[in-house]
């Protein structure tokens, strides 16, 4: 990356990074990555760009391959500081909410007067013309064609069923979540915990399933982030691990992500990372399932095959009827996704396809030579893209995030500068969180007291808000840890009896010794190297 910060993913700078990004990697994927002459002249035309200038970008482009590497230089905004008044935004957003989305559908000029006089009767300085209509820009198309009576508009956004085929792999990718129809066992007693939700995407034009991701937790930017770090990278070490002989080639990043409405897919964190990596996010329309055919009818196929294990809870309550779906259920998490694994690698990729008349991994074999396999090269990078954020600044003692304090020796440079820096974190497991030095760099911090035991965001949540409904306002980090140890117990006591409290204690981050020393694939990034991207890291639940 150069050395802009982090920004927002709306900021208008991202316009000029995107147009260099579908530029050069264009450029440079027909010429193998190697900076050609005629790469040069062409970038130069279409950029108007010095050469020593396009050299010094192309060869952050060529490291990291990610968009904000391609950021103008900029003095930039101030951290914290608005470009335009925040009055005049609310004033903006008002006439426009008011004014622009009505049925009388007022001209663009219309608008720009109202938003001028109105500023005039509140003593306050109008925007420029400009600014007004990038926030009229930024409205989502459909709804405001709907809200403006504009029928031939909303023709135009609407895709059509038609319009999510794809003509070689990695061109689409539809994902989803569900409810898996079957109950799963915890670990320890192998009693009932509930059902698991299974976050998966599918290749719109092998129908190859991408990958999986399957959890305990409720959907989240995290969740399809995981998903597609196991989607895009090689599955050999992922299937060698859990004991699996499966072919399963697909890896690669996809050009356009094709998803619901839901609100992990409209997170902040979600469009950051699938703007840095050139994936394209497209929204299907609410409450019109079918235009996520491809990746809901895998997901009828999963749930018909789950539908004869022991445990299942069928699709609904007449067909389960009395059948003890808790009483037959034995698979724990770990032993569902296997399971899953096996259906997928080694059924349904191998079955004959109704619409291809062919199975999927013959089509994928097909055009193979087509797959584009340039994957990010820091796999560490990937995964925290999609993790949430916050900022914070480094004190004496190291990171405060929710009363919990962080430390690595790597942070001890950057103590003193006063600047809030970019933290990550996982909400499964709170003992360790990324944080970003000024250089762009991610290092991994933990606990600072390294006694204390991991734990999820939600659980730690929920431990403060016991405490100040208790009344307890001055809260230590001693204090909650005492908390969480004690509620914990409870848990433990309570697990033979109760499925919620098996699946709380299920949910729990892994146990590790104080002194336990960190995996050596995550050690790494405590270092001053940047790191490389031929590892084979897991981050699976």
């Amino acid at each position: 990356m150069n050395g802009s910060r982090i920004i927002d993913p709306d900021d208008t700078r991202w316009l000029e990074a995107e147009r260099r990004d579908m530029l050069l990697r264009d450029l440079l994927k027909a010429s193998g990555w190697k900076v050609t002459g005629e790469v040069v002249r062409a970038a130069r035309e279409q950029l108007g760009i010095p050469r020593s200038t396009l050299f010094r970008l192309v060869a952050r482009f060529r490291q990291t391959k990610r968009a904000t590497s391609l950021l103008p230089h900029s003095a930039g905004t101030p951290v914290g500081a608005k470009r335009i008044d925040p009055r005049v935004e609310k004033l903006i957003a008002e006439q426009i909410e008011r004014f622009w989305l009505r049925r009388e559908r007022p001209t663009m000029s219309a608008l720009i007067e109202r938003v001028h006089d109105a500023c005039r009767v509140e003593g306050m300085r109008p925007p420029d013309r400009r600014t007004i209509q990038r926030r009229v820009n930024e409205l989502d198309l459909q709804k405001t064609a709907r809200r403006r009576g504009e029928g031939d508009v909303l023709a135009k956004v609407t895709p059509s069923p038609g319009s999510y085929t794809a003509d070689r792999p990695n061109e689409v990718w539809q994902i989803d979540h569900t409810v898996v129809d079957v109950i799963v066992v915890d670990e320890e007693h192998r009693r009932p915990i509930g059902r698991p939700v299974l976050t998966v995407a599918i290749d719109v034009c092998t129908r190859m399933v991408a990958g999986f991701y399957l959890s305990l937790d409720p959907p989240s930017a995290s969740s399809v982030g995981l998903c597609l770090l196991h989607a895009v990278y090689n599955k050999s070490a992922w299937l060698n691990e859990r004991g699996l002989d499966l072919d399963w080639p697909v890896a690669g990043l996809p050009q356009v992500l094709h998803c619901d409405n839901g609100a992990e897919f409209h997170s902040r964190a979600l469009k950051a990372a699938c703007r840095e990596y050139g994936i394209k996010l497209q929204y299907r329309p609410p409450a019109a399932p079918r235009f996520g055919g491809h990746i809901e009818r895998l997901i009828g196929t999963m749930m018909g095959a789950v539908h004869l294990l022991p445990g299942t809870t069928f699709s609904n309550i007449k067909l389960r009827g009395d059948y003890d779906a808790e009483g037959r259920a034995i698979f724990t998490l770990r032993e569902l996704e296997v399971w899953l694994a096996i259906e997928i690698a080694g059924k349904y990729h191998q079955r004959i396809h109704t619409a291809l008349l062919r199975p999927p991994i013959a089509v994928w074999r097909d055009h193979q030579g087509a797959v584009d396999f340039d994957l990010p090269p820091d796999r560490m990078a990937f995964w925290t893209a999609f993790l949430p954020e916050t900022r914070r600044r480094l004190s004496k003692d190291g990171i405060h995030l929710e009363k919990i304090r962080y430390w690595s020796d790597a942070l001890s440079r950057d103590v003193g500068r006063g600047a809030e820096l970019l933290v990550k974190y996982d909400p499964r497991d709170l003992s360790r969180i990324f944080v970003r030095q000024p250089g762009g760099r991610f290092v991994e911090a933990r606990y600072r007291n390294l006694a204390h035991p991991p734990v999820t965001w939600w659980e730690w949540r929920n431990t403060k808000k016991r405490l100040y409904e208790q009344g307890r306002r001055d809260l230590s980090e001693e204090a909650l840890f005492a908390s969480l140890a004690h509620q914990r117990q409870i848990e433990d006591a309570a697990a033979l009896a109760s499925a919620a409290a098996r699946r709380r204690v299920a949910r729990r981050p892994p146990k590790r010794a104080p002194d336990e020393v960190p995996p050596t694939p995550l050690k790494g990034i405590d270092t001053a190297t940047m790191r490389e991207g031929d590892d084979d890291m897991e981050f699976w639940g």
